[in-house]
């Protein structure tokens, strides 16, 4: 605390020119020091620096809706359609922000409105964080309502996992695909039945899907998964916006701090990797004819080894022991 409290202090001090390091830039373009970043620009600093959270200046000033960083930065020669870390776009960090005045400038000035094949898309972000308007606009500008995010999940399946109503009853209506299914083989019903909403899967499915999905065992869908987890650092941010809060200083800037990782969490947990899968081990072998038998891996038309999940432990009581003494013979 004491560091950032220094740094808080300095930020009214002489700018100084010496290019920075991504903790510095970040610190400092999250405050909207534009003098700074003209004044790194000016001593041959990248327009596309990244900096150690967000991404880009631009980037940073799409997240925290500073206009003229953004027009500072793109005059510079800024890649309005960059990329950082995490596949994240200067106009999808303004639509999870909810910044519809920062999404409709970088359109504009010819920013994509859909991402890349499996991608986090802006309407994915607008659509997960239920900023409405923001979803609108992006959808009436012909955004993708089928995108798929980097593990196959669609922008319906962000409105179901959220709980988000209306927008999904919005997607529904528009044409938005129904079935589709992520790379953990889990849709729209499965998110909605895992969650309790049973509104939602009887929106994302015809009445016969929907009969059979309430009549099977709350155990098939799984534990729900809360969107918002914790991590060290987020623990570290919160415990310090106390300290701020009792001693009566502003907490403006942690506020945004803990907003960014916050963002980190939840790509973390959207993200993970898919379960492992076992490839199907066909085997075929007759008791007439012992010396027939074959074992043969199914593939598909792909030449990959065709698989299935793994299934959970379905036997949780005491395993039963071997009776102590002779075996009885059959």
């Amino acid at each position: 605390m004491i560091s950032a409290i220094g740094f808080l202090l300095s930020a009214s001090a002489p700018v100084f020119s010496a290019l920075p390091d991504p903790v510095r830039f970040t610190l400092s373009m999250e405050l909207g020091d534009v003098s700074q970043a003209e004044a790194w620009l000016d001593e041959g600093l990248s327009p596309d620096f990244m900096g150690s959270r967000i991404g880009s200046g631009l980037m940073i000033g799409a997240w925290e809706g500073k206009t003229d960083l953004m027009r500072l930065f793109l005059a510079r020669g800024a890649d309005i359609n960059q990329i950082n870390a995490n596949g994240e776009t200067a106009i999808a960090l303004a639509a999870w922000r909810g910044n519809l005045d920062m999404v409709k400038w970088l359109l504009d000035r010819g920013a994509s409105i859909n991402a890349p094949k499996r991608q986090w898309s802006a309407l994915h972000y607008a659509v997960f964080a239920g900023h409405t308007e923001v979803a609108d606009f992006l959808i009436a500008q012909g955004a993708d309502i089928n995108a798929q995010s980097t593990n196959g999940s669609s922008v319906l399946m962000m409105a179901v996992y959220e709980g988000h109503q209306p927008l999904a009853r919005k997607l529904i209506e528009l044409g938005a695909e129904r079935t589709s299914k992520n790379d953990w083989g889990d849709g729209a019903l499965d998110w909605a039945m895992r969650h309790d909403r049973l509104e939602l899967a009887r929106m994302v499915s015809n009445p016969e899907e929907f009969n059979i999905a309430v009549s099977q065992p709350k155990e098939k869908w799984g534990a729900p998964v809360r969107s918002m987890r914790s991590s060290k650092e987020l623990e570290e941010l919160l415990n310090m916006r106390e300290k701020l809060v009792e001693r009566g200083m502003s907490t403006d800037v942690i506020d945004k701090r803990i907003a960014t990782e916050r963002v980190r969490v939840v790509r973390a947990e959207m993200d993970r990797p898919s379960p492992a899968r076992a490839a199907t081990l066909e085997i075929t072998a007759s008791r007439k004819a012992p010396e027939t038998q074959s074992a043969t891996i199914i593939y598909d038309d792909k030449g990959k080894a065709v698989g299935y999940k793994v299934p959970p432990a379905t036997y949780f009581g005491m395993p039963k022991m071997p009776v102590k003494g002779p075996l009885k013979k059959y």
